[in-house]
């Protein structure tokens, strides 16, 4: 039996690969660059905000408290009228990039405990290159992209951006994949 202790080696090396794979992705081929679209007068709109005292979370417009208030003719004329969305805002401030890089880089370690756990419970050692491949990318691009369908299909987010997210997912998922195999107990 293989514990997941034992693979220690594949777990880490799988999340430096998602690492620097998704630097490649980010900072050299740059294919996210508009997921995001810049709003219409933006200062006017984030100074509603700041009036407002709008502080970071997520939101919805119109926010509605049951599905029988969405049927009101006061609030059916709030759809209508517009706008309809999901807004988030983070705390004001410039990004903190090292504890997100540094949030990434635990997931990726999680989702490689995630492949050991199922690779560990369904491979015996010595099992072939292949087929380690093969189970360890699927767990793995099911950690990285199964969930992005969701944000298209409940919060509006462009499918072209959830494809290019599930495209990073595959990337991760093979990087993931060729360490687990690499390095799989003989």
């Amino acid at each position: 039996m293989i514990t997941i202790v034992s693979l220690w080696l594949p777990i880490l090396l799988s999340a430096v690969l998602v690492f620097a794979a998704s630097t490649v992705i980010h900072m050299v081929l740059r294919y996210h660059r508009n997921d995001f679209s810049a709003l219409p007068d933006e200062a006017t709109l984030a100074e509603a905000f700041r009036k407002a005292k709008v502080g970071p979370g997520n939101y919805v417009i119109p926010r509605c408290e049951s599905m029988a208030e969405m049927r009101e003719p006061a609030v059916l004329e709030k759809y209508e009228k517009g706008p309809v969305g999901f807004v988030t805002l983070l705390p004001t401030g410039p990004p903190s990039m090292g504890k997100s890089l540094g949030l990434w880089f635990a997931f990726s370690l999680a989702a490689g405990v995630v492949v050991a756990y199922v690779a560990s419970r369904t491979l015996t050692p010595g099992t072939d290159y292949l087929q380690v491949f093969r189970v360890s990318g699927t767990v793995a691009f099911l950690a990285y992209a199964g969930a992005e369908p969701i944000g298209s299909i409940w919060k509006g987010v462009r499918w072209g951006t959830t494809l290019r997210h599930m495209l990073d997912g595959l990337i991760y998922g093979l990087v993931t994949a060729g360490a687990f195999g690499w390095l799989w107990p003989r």
